[in-house]
């Protein structure tokens, strides 16, 4: 009889250790498949923040360009202002010339 419970209490040990050795795999398995979640999440998240910041280079240097083009248009118009200006003043003062010279060989007559 000695004999019989000392086979079940081996039969009884190693189905204990194969159990046992069952559920380490499983858990290292569930473990591994953790850590690749995790790595999986943490690049998309790096992912994401790279496309985030190139998106906002992107849209900071076409604003930039955007308002240099306006500051560039906006010069013209001044340019083109001042100019304009200074070819009204160039004919008032030619007008005004004239007028004047009209006037004084009317004073002589």
């Amino acid at each position: 009889m000695r004999k019989i419970i000392i086979a079940s209490m081996a039969a009884a040990a190693f189905s204990l250790t194969a159990c046992s050795e069952k559920t380490q795999d499983a858990a290292a398995d569930t473990a591994s498949s953790a850590a690749d979640d995790a790595a999986a999440a943490g690049d998309a998240a790096a992912q994401g923040a790279a496309d985030a910041a190139d998106a906002t280079a992107d849209a900071a240097k076409d604003a930039g360009a955007a308002v240099e083009g306006a500051a560039k248009d906006a010069g013209n118009a001044v340019e083109g202002t001042v100019n304009a200006a200074g070819d009204a003043a160039a004919k008032a003062g030619d007008k005004i010339a004239d007028e004047t010279k009209k006037a004084e060989a009317n004073d002589k007559k």
